[in-house]
C-alpha cells in the first residue's frame, strides 16, 4: 500500500500571482504562472486509475527504433527558405526575441503541418525530430529566431528558471552537479535521469555536439505506467499518491514555500481523464536539508523503491536517439519522459556542447491537457517564475 492517502491532506488555498502583470515588464501582457501545488480535492485516488492505458500515447521502443521515418522530418529546401525569409524579416523589424509571435513569424506553407505536429505531440506518440536546420550557416542569432518562431506554432514560451530565460541553454557552465539543492543539472555535464520538464512541450535545438556522450533517451510514460501496473502495482500506487515533495531550489516568489507536494502520475480533471506524468528525481532527492531539519518527511521505503523501479523501467523500455547539429527534438511532457547520458566536451578552443531549449505551454482552452492545477487555463501555465522577473531570450548561457 502507498504510505498515505489523498484524503489525509487538506485542500490548501492558492495564491494567484500571475494575473494583470505590468506590460512594461511583460510586453505581451502574459506572465509565466510558475510552480503551484495541485488542487488536492481534484486529485484522483489510485483506485480510479486505469489498469491499462490504451491508444497512440502507448508505444514501445521497438515500434520506432528501426523506423526513423515515422518520427523524423527533414526540412525541405522550400521550408528552409520560408523559415529563413521569416527570420530575416523579423530581425529587420528590430523586435526583441521575447516579442516573437506567429504574426511576426509567418510560415504560410508550413502552418498546417506544424498544427498537425502539435496535435501529434500533445495527443499522439508525443515526439518529433526535425533535421536539417543550417545552424552553422545561420549563426546563433538567426537560428534562435527560427527556432523560437517554430515554437510559436506549438505553444507559448514560459520562463525556465529564476532568471526569466524563455530561451534556455543546455550547456556546461562549470556548476557542481553534486550541489543538487542549488544547481540545475542542465548546466553541468552530469547524467540527467528520466524526467519531465515543468511545461507541456519541451524543445531542444542542437547547436554543438559533445566529444562523447550527451545522447538522448525517451520513453512513453503510458507504456511505463502499464508495465508498472503489471509488474509492480505497489509502485504504481505509490507514484499515484500526492506524497512527493519537490524542491524549488531557491527559485521562489514572495509567499511561496521552498518546496511543493504533488504526485508523479495524476489524472486530468473531468470524466475519462488521461494519466499525466510529472517526475524529476533531482528535485526529489535534493530535499535532504528539509528532511534533516524535520520540516518535511523523508522518502519512505516505498517511495525509495518506487523511484528506483521507475528509473529502471524507463531505461529498459526507452528509445535511444542522437541529436546532430541542426536537429530539433520536440517532446510532450504529459506522457513522455526523457533523459540524457553524461558527456565530455571537446577541449578548447572547440565549442562546448550546446542545446538551445524551449519550454512551451498549451493551455486547457487551446487543446492542452486539463490539469488539476489552478493555472490550467492560463496561456503561460507552468514554468518557473520568480516574482516579476522579466522574460529574457539570450543567445548563450549566462
Amino acid at each position: 500500500m502507498a504510505p498515505t492517502a489523498i484524503d489525509d491532506y487538506p485542500a490548501e488555498p492558492t495564491v494567484f500571482t500571475y494575473d494583470n502583470p505590468s506590460k512594461a515588464v511583460f510586453p505581451d501582457g502574459i506572465k509565466t504562472s510558475g510552480q503551484f501545488d495541485p488542487i488536492y480535492d481534484q486529485m484522483k485516488p489510485y483506485s480510479e486509475f486505469p489498469v491499462e492505458i490504451t491508444g497512440p500515447t502507448v508505444w514501445e521502443a521497438e515500434d520506432y527504433a528501426k523506423k526513423p521515418e515515422q518520427w523524423t522530418h527533414r526540412f525541405s529546401e522550400t521550408e528552409v527558405k520560408e523559415m529563413s525569409d521569416a527570420a530575416d524579416a523579423f530581425i529587420a523589424s528590430d523586435t526583441p526575441l521575447t516579442g516573437i509571435s506567429k504574426i511576426k513569424f509567418p510560415l504560410p506553407t508550413m502552418e498546417s503541418f506544424l498544427g498537425a505536429m502539435r496535435n501529434e505531440i500533445l495527443n499522439g506518440k508525443g515526439f518529433i525530430l526535425f533535421k536539417g536546420m543550417p545552424v552553422q550557416a545561420w549563426g546563433n542569432h538567426k537560428s534562435a529566431v527560427v527556432y523560437m518562431g517554430l515554437g510559436t506554432y506549438l505553444g507559448y514560451f514560459v520562463s525556465q528558471n529564476g532568471l526569466g530565460h524563455v530561451l534556455g541553454h543546455v550547456k556546461d557552465v562549470g556548476a557542481d552537479p553534486t550541489q543538487t539543492d542549488k544547481v540545475r543539472i542542465y548546466r553541468t555535464t552530469a547524467r540527467q535521469y528520466f524526467h519531465a520538464d515543468d511545461c507541456d512541450i519541451v524543445g531542444l535545438l542542437c547547436v554543438a555536439k559533445a566529444l562523447e556522450g550527451g545522447e538522448s533517451d525517451i520513453v512513453s510514460a503510458h507504456h511505463v505506467f502499464n508495465t508498472l501496473q503489471r509488474e509492480h502495482p505497489d509502485v504504481a500506487e505509490t507514484l499515484c499518491e500526492p506524497i512527493w515533495y519537490w524542491d524549488r531550489k531557491g527559485e521562489i516568489s514572495a509567499g511561496q514555500e521552498p518546496y511543493m507536494r504533488q504526485a508523479v502520475f495524476f489524472k486530468e480533471t473531468g470524466p475519462d481523464g488521461r494519466v499525466y506524468s510529472k517526475w524529476d528525481p533531482y528535485y526529489i532527492h535534493s530535499l535532504r536539508r528539509f528532511w534533516d531539519a524535520g520540516v518535511i518527511p523523508p522518502l519512505s521505503a516505498a517511495q525509495e523503491k518506487a523511484a528506483r523501479v521507475l528509473e529502471e523501467t524507463c531505461m529498459r523500455l526507452s528509445l535511444h536517439m542522437v541529436l546532430e547539429v541542426g536537429d530539433i527534438q520536440f517532446l510532450s511532457n504529459a506522457h513522455v519522459l526523457h533523459s540524457r547520458t553524461a558527456y565530455k566536451d571537446f577541449p578548447p578552443p572547440a565549442p562546448r556542447r550546446h542545446l538551445m531549449r524551449l519550454w512551451l505551454a498549451t493551455p486547457e482552452d487551446e487543446g492542452g491537457w486539463k490539469l488539476p492545477f489552478p493555472d490550467s487555463k492560463h496561456a503561460k501555465r507552468g514554468g518557473v517564475q520568480v516574482d516579476d522577473t522579466p522574460p529574457k531570450a539570450l543567445l548563450d548561457a549566462e
